[in-house]
């Protein structure tokens, strides 16, 4: 996975690419918000690479307000228990040939619920290691040393305890699993109060767009986190940016799996864009200047991020490119809840993250559509959101 890369080199560029006059007012991203779909508070992953199940669960409690059924905070730690198993049973079947980590994909969150049920957050909050915030560095390390080490056995001859193994490193650090809670002054078991909720886990379909699979079928996405081999549908890029749009503005929430390590995605000025100089639009002056810089201070220059400017076109073989090279990886889970403009007129998403609301929006930031449209992995989406000829055309029941 590359890293963020971060500039602090000033240059002498009065402006790379604004196509628009700016006043000193106008300094800086301005957002106005367009379209908003309900959520419900932000949450912290902190020090766990858990954002799958974030941001999975934020998509479920958003459709649990869009169906009118209330505010309900779901365990994102019951989701990634359940879900560290399986890849356990995994990791052994495939003789260690396959990831084995903290990460994951939106589709484990359905899964597990389907297979296990699902427990509200104040049943599961999966803390049972003196911290009140989520520390997965040790537990990650003991479960990986843990498979290796069942794995390597000699004569690959396993003993009927390596899985009550696993499942105690569970329970130790996340918690033992109930098998019926109280909650409300009701009893349920996690089957029966998943079933309460309404939700109905096969109205979930995952999207992604690339060439290395023919369009309009599904595949399993070569990405690290997809450990279960997940399928998702393939689609021409612009379908696939329209099936999105159009699902946002109908009110449905999206389960967004992107690349944020960009150096145009700044989480603390709560942006993400992908900016490129407007060359045509400098006078001479700004040209010749521009022209003179090295690439370095031309990325420097770009990626100020002072206000709004140009932005790359995508295209498909871009986006391809980009995720061939390993320049799109599938970094972060987040929740596309709106659609905003900037004071320019340019379009961007509204994303709900998971890294607590210490933050200029109170754990919200706008990506442009350029930059969903190149940095989107995939996304997840209720069957509802999708028009019944492309449905049909998928075999999307």
């Amino acid at each position: 996975m590359k890293k963020i890369l971060f500039f602090a080199l000033f240059v002498g560029l009065s402006h790379f690419a604004s196509a628009q006059t700016s006043t000193p007012e106008e300094k800086g991203y301005q957002f106005t918000d367009i379209k908003t779909i309900a959520t419900t508070p932000v949450k912290d992953q902190s020090s766990s690479g858990t954002c799958w199940s974030f941001s999975g669960n934020a998509l479920l409690e958003s459709e649990l307000l869009r169906m009118g059924k209330g505010e309900v905070d779901l365990s994102e730690m019951w989701i990634v228990r359940h879900t560290y198993f399986n890849k356990a049973v995994k990791y052994v079947r495939m003789h260690g040939e396959v990831n084995f980590g903290g990460g994951g994909a939106l589709h484990d969150v359905i899964n597990v619920i389907r297979e296990y049920g699902i427990v509200p957050e104040e049943v599961y909050p999966g803390l049972n290691y003196g911290s009140d915030m989520h520390k997965h560095a040790e537990l990650d390390a003991v479960l990986l040393a843990y498979v290796k080490a069942v794995v390597s056995a000699p004569g690959r001859t396993l003993t009927t305890a390596w899985q009550d193994g696993v499942n105690g490193i569970l329970d130790a650090y996340l918690g033992a699993v109930p098998e019926k809670f109280t909650y409300k002054g009701v009893e349920y078991t996690p089957k029966s109060y998943a079933t309460t909720l309404g939700l109905n886990m096969d109205d979930y379909v995952s999207f992604t767009s690339f060439t290395h699979h023919p369009f309009y079928t599904q595949f399993a996405l070569e990405i690290p986190d997809n450990w279960a081999s997940g399928l998702f549908y393939n689609l021409p890029l612009e379908e696939f940016t329209t099936l999105l749009y159009d699902a946002v503005n109908q009110g449905y929430s999206i389960g967004w799996a992107s690349d944020v390590s960009e150096p145009g995605f700044s989480y603390n000025k709560g942006l993400a864009v992908i900016p490129e100089a407007d060359v045509q639009n400098m006078d001479d002056t700004e040209k010749a200047k521009w022209e003179k810089l090295t690439a370095k201070e031309r990325a420097a220059a770009l990626y100020k991020l002072e206000e709004p400017g140009k932005e790359k076109e995508i295209t498909q073989e871009l986006r391809q490119q980009a995720f061939d090279n390993y320049e799109t990886t599938d970094d972060h889970g987040m929740q596309i809840v709106g659609i905003a403009k900037d004071q320019a007129g340019n379009n961007y998403y509204k994303v709900k993250n998971s890294w607590g609301t210490d933050q200029k929006y109170g754990g919200y930031f706008y990506a442009s559509f350029p930059f969903v449209a190149y940095k989107t992995m995939n996304f997840m989406v209720h069957k509802d959101a999708v028009p019944k000829k492309l449905r049909a055309k998928l075999g999307i029941k």
